[in-house]
């Protein structure tokens, strides 16, 4: 049975709300919260917010749906430039970019549309880019039971684009590969060839 420890349901505001505590921000950052622009910004933005990191209360179970088909398949299976917004949770700026995901079925394969809705589960949570990475690798594994898995993620942070070192055109690769894709390292020169990077 499919498990996601990392599920936490989010219960139902009790007392203070994410909206009135950003009015607070806002006022505190010097802005008038009775100008036009800014009246609903606090509405807006926890309504934004929610949706961001609504990951928090998806499940696999949920996901996956029964998409699970037997098949006698020994070849990879890639989804390639699946693409995907996060908010790093350390100074909760986004983070964009684009994952492929590749798999050898043991027994069985998943609907092409779940791969893309695992990562979308996890990015919608804070998140670094590296345990993002390794949470999807470790959802397609505890889905699926393959015989390996691999994971490259190429991102874009704004945390160095906007701020700090303020570098707009740098880029953070990260990669998880489990079971035949980490021991064996033809399967794994095969998979980053075919997403196009160098082996």
């Amino acid at each position: 049975m499919m498990k996601n420890k990392a599920v936490v349901k989010i219960m139902p505001p009790q007392g203070p709300t994410i909206a009135s505590r950003m009015k607070d921000v806002l006022e505190m950052l010097g802005e008038d919260t009775s100008r036009e622009g800014l009246v609903r910004t606090p509405e807006r933005y926890e309504k934004a917010m929610r949706y961001l990191t609504s990951g928090y209360s998806t499940s696999l179970e949920e996901i996956v749906n029964g998409a699970l088909f037997s098949a006698k398949v020994d070849s990879m299976v890639i989804v390639k430039d699946i693409e995907f917004f996060s908010m790093c949770e350390h100074h909760m700026l986004p983070f964009f970019g684009k994952m492929h995901v590749a798999y050898l079925p043991k027994d069985r394969v998943i609907g092409l549309s779940k791969i893309p809705r695992i990562i979308d589960m996890y990015a919608r949570r804070l998140q670094l880019q590296e345990r993002l990475t390794q949470e999807v690798a470790e959802a397609v594994v505890e889905v699926m039971g393959p015989r390996g898995v691999g994971v490259l993620c190429e991102a874009r942070h704004f945390c160095m684009m906007m701020r700090g070192v303020e570098k707009q055109h740098s880029g953070t690769v990260t990669s998880t590969m489990l079971g035949s894709f980490r021991t064996n390292k033809s399967t794994r020169d095969e998979f980053l060839s075919l997403v196009g990077r160098p082996v």
